[in-house]
């Protein structure tokens, strides 16, 4: 009785369930990312971007955060080595700082890509580089800077990030810019300091603070980044000097865009994280199938102005 019972109850759960599931399928590998910080956006929007694009094409993808940090980032890409990933992405805590990790994962035969940071130091193979004309996007920065002084010439500062490839590159562009304005121009436009902002909102606010100190007559800053940015405008607005200081960030995340149609930042060359998460993916894709990828993928920037900000229909 008891086994009929069993029976019954097995027939009823099969007819209340209807056919069993489906069995997953096979992916077939890893894409994993190790991403300079998940606490900005930008690099949320590239992660989220990988996931869905390696997904489309069968792989799986495994994102994680470096949080500025290389020795915690060369830790994750040995966890991606013994994993036996089927590519590795990266945008490097440090340039060099990675080089050996790096190599670890050459010497294993996994395929490295970066993404936004580049590295290119010696000694080390990467397949491609998928980024920002970051030196293209600082000199859109300087064209914006000149643009909202009018004219006027004096002295301004840099919130930098040296450790960082794509963030010397932007200064580099804006400070070509600067040389060449300066060259013919009546009023020059004179850098006197530049400062870490650590591209994080807190330390743009202390650099900037400290920048404003020493130089109270500053009447422009150039910031890597949206929160380094954003940070600076807190400093100013605390020093009573928020409406006497032009402000030219770089990135176009949504709070840099808001701070630009609420006109506490002039302008930024924006940036396309989502495309750059796509792109990576569309270059590994090649690589394995042994086609040919250029060692550099630029995506251009483009400015924008508070006009843009008032007609984006995404902001408030």
């Amino acid at each position: 009785m008891k086994l009929i019972h069993f029976l019954s109850l097995s027939s009823l759960l099969l007819a209340a369930c209807g056919k069993p599931a489906p069995e997953a399928k096979p992916t077939r590998g890893t894409i994993a990312a190790s991403l300079l910080t998940l606490q900005n956006p930008f690099f949320k929007v590239i992660g989220d971007n990988i996931t869905e694009e390696a997904a489309k094409h069968g792989y799986d993808a495994l994102i994680v955060s470096a949080d500025s940090d290389v020795a915690r980032q060369s830790n994750q890409v040995k966890d991606f080595i013994v994993k036996k990933v089927s590519a590795i992405i990266l945008s490097p805590a440090d340039s060099k700082g990675i080089v050996p990790v790096i190599q670890e994962a050459n010497a294993a035969g996994i395929p490295v890509f970066t993404v936004d940071v580049p590295c290119q130091e010696a000694g080390v193979k990467i397949v491609t580089q998928v980024a920002t004309d970051n030196l293209g996007g600082g000199r859109e920065a300087a064209k914006a800077m000149i643009e909202a002084l009018k004219g006027q010439g004096g002295k301004i500062g840099v919130l930098d990030l040296k450790q960082v490839e794509s963030c010397i590159l932007r200064v580099k562009g804006f400070k070509e810019v600067l040389a060449e304005h300066n060259a013919t121009a009546a009023a020059k436009i004179e850098i006197v300091s530049e400062l870490d902002g650590g591209g994080a909102k807190d330390k743009g606010y202390k650099a900037a603070e400290d920048m404003l100190q020493a130089n109270p007559d500053l009447i422009g800053i150039f910031a890597i980044n949206d929160p380094s940015a954003l940070g600076a405008r807190g400093a100013l607005e605390k020093a009573g000097r928020a409406e006497k200081v032009v402000i030219i960030g770089f990135d176009g995340q949504p709070e840099g865009k808001q701070a630009i149609r609420d006109g506490k930042i002039y302008a930024d060359p924006i940036q396309f994280p989502e495309k750059m998460g796509i792109e990576v993916v569309k270059a590994f894709l090649k690589h394995s199938k042994g086609e040919d990828v250029p060692p550099q993928m630029l995506i251009p920037t483009q400015l924008y102005r508070q006009a843009d900000g008032k007609s984006d229909a995404t902001l408030k």
